[in-house]
């Protein structure tokens, strides 16, 4: 993927995953997946097919956790956090394009990255127009 095919938007939305990752401790990867469950970007070292693989997860936990709060009327789903033996997965909505998911080590302190996941969301989602999703898209799936 060349980055200088990438409109300043996609390529700012590239940095910030990679950004999280290195900056927040025991995250291990990250990946954008567009509402629709295609993957948008992922963190750099994350190999494609594992990212399309993670990118089909992030999006069927999204899917399932949506019908929860439907059947519930549970007020809206914020965050989905699975534990592993090994770590943490992650999921949460950024805005009404796209969610975004995160794995993790055991020994990240899952407050804290709860909290940068917030705070990723609120800078990256207001720059995820259908427009940008839509080149992210187009760029993964050529």
């Amino acid at each position: 993927m060349l980055t200088t095919e990438l409109s300043a938007e996609a390529r700012n939305f590239g940095w910030m995953l990679n950004n999280f990752v290195e900056e927040t401790p025991g995250v291990l990867y990250t990946v954008g997946v567009s509402v629709d469950g295609i993957l948008m970007a992922a963190s750099d070292g994350l190999e494609q097919a594992n990212a399309e693989q993670l990118a089909a997860i992030v999006s069927g936990m999204t899917s399932l956790a949506l019908g929860a709060d439907r059947c519930f009327n549970a007020r809206g789903v914020e965050q989905i956090i699975v534990e592993f033996g090994g770590g943490y997965l992650f999921v949460t909505a950024m805005g009404t394009t796209s969610c975004l998911g995160v794995l993790t080590d055991k020994a990240c302190e899952i407050g804290l990255v709860a909290y940068e996941m917030t705070l990723l969301v609120g800078r990256a989602g207001p720059c995820l127009t259908p427009d940008v999703v839509a080149e992210l898209k187009n760029l993964l799936g050529a």
